[in-house]
């Protein structure tokens, strides 16, 4: 199957939208038609070398679309469902797959195809990389079935997609990996797609206060209409100390949605003791992290997240009922809808700070 693709082939250049081949699903794979695909700051970190990446790769990973053909084997999903897709392939049977934590899977080999099968993605029959085994800025996708689940056809495909990385990662990180309290008072520092989706997060949980951290005064706004209940433009004074003041003495939660060293010592910083900073961006190859210690000796921690701690199979199914229910907002995340050949203008949007996400759409 032929299909256009956005097609990533060095650092600090543009993508090329460019022709490539699927292809036919193996047994377990599954093959889907590309509705919509979210743009994420990981895609920008690849094309920039902030995230490494094997190149000619197609990027995107926060995609939806509707299934066309199934292989032998798969039995989660049906020619004409309507699927999201997700990064946090499992194998299913590695020691972390067994111990209920999929999203950190070993073997994801397993899911994989051999090096001497023909690969997935092709053109004039040489390799073309999957990104995180996804590829979302293509018109279909070829995945295997461990990576799609799905969802009801009444649910737009531009909303759903997001849950496959912001929401997430951003939800996620705030219920599943740091577990926030009702009650609690929470610091999140970075106001895009996946800070957002933390705040929204940290609402669902009942904290009782939520700070959005961000340099924009306009992403600060936005923070507002998702649940922040007070901003602070990082711009301005003495970040720490301001939010010490703002908290009473200090925040329970922090969250770092960025990517950025500093910002991760200053979500540690601004804690109470006992407090949990959670690293949720993507910091860097290459990048430190300096703390004082001392720090430590109040108790507090620091931890990482990866895509939210999720079992996707489980809380994608869920985190679509809240937006039922209305308390998840996924409509007022979509900010802008753009075809694969203004992927550019996309980026563009996404690093001025204009949206919160753009969503590629391809039908």
């Amino acid at each position: 199957m032929r299909v256009k693709a956005a097609v990533y082939r060095e650092t600090h250049q543009p993508l090329s939208i460019e022709s490539v081949d699927l292809a036919d699903p193996g047994p377990e794979e599954v093959l889907v038609k590309t509705v919509a695909c979210g743009v994420c700051h990981s895609d920008l970190h690849v094309m920039h070398g902030a995230i490494k990446s094997p190149a000619p790769a197609v990027l995107g990973h926060e995609p939806a679309g509707i299934v066309l053909a199934i292989g032998s084997r798969v039995r989660n999903v049906a020619p004409g469902d309507h699927v999201i897709a997700c990064t946090s392939l499992f194998c299913g049977g590695c020691a972390q797959c067994v111990l209920g934590r999929p999203h950190l899977c070993v073997d994801r080999d397993a899911c994989r195809r051999d090096p001497n099968e023909a690969p997935r993605i092709s053109q004039n029959g040489k390799l073309i990389e999957q990104f995180v085994d996804l590829a979302g800025f293509a018109e279909a996708m070829l995945l295997h079935h461990r990576a799609v689940v799905k969802i009801a056809k009444d649910i737009p495909l531009d909303r759903a997609a997001l849950v496959g990385c912001a929401v997430t990662t951003g939800v996620g990180a705030a219920l599943n990996t740091a577990q926030v309290t009702p009650g609690s008072s929470v610091v999140v520092f970075g106001a895009g797609g996946v800070g957002i989706s933390v705040i929204q997060g940290a609402r669902i949980a009942g904290a009782r206060q939520i700070i959005a951290v961000d340099l924009l005064d306009q992403k600060l706004k936005d923070a507002q209409k998702f649940g922040a209940t007070d901003i602070l433009n990082a711009g301005t004074g003495d970040t720490v100390k301001t939010l010490k003041k703002m908290t009473g003495g200090g925040a329970d939660f922090a969250f770092e949605a960025v990517g950025v060293p500093k910002l991760l010592e200053q979500a540690f910083y601004c804690l109470a003791p006992r407090g949990t900073a959670v690293l949720v961006g993507a910091i860097a190859h290459g990048e430190t992290v300096t703390l004082n210690p001392g720090h430590f000796f109040q108790e507090k921690r620091i931890m990482g997240c990866m895509m939210g701690s999720n079992r996707f199979m489980v809380d994608a199914p869920r985190y679509l009922e809240l937006y039922r229910q209305g308390r998840l907002d996924l409509d007022g995340m979509v900010t802008r809808h753009e075809p694969l050949e203004r992927i550019d203008e996309a980026f563009r949007a996404m690093t001025a700070g204009e949206v919160t996400r753009t969503v590629l759409m391809f039908d």
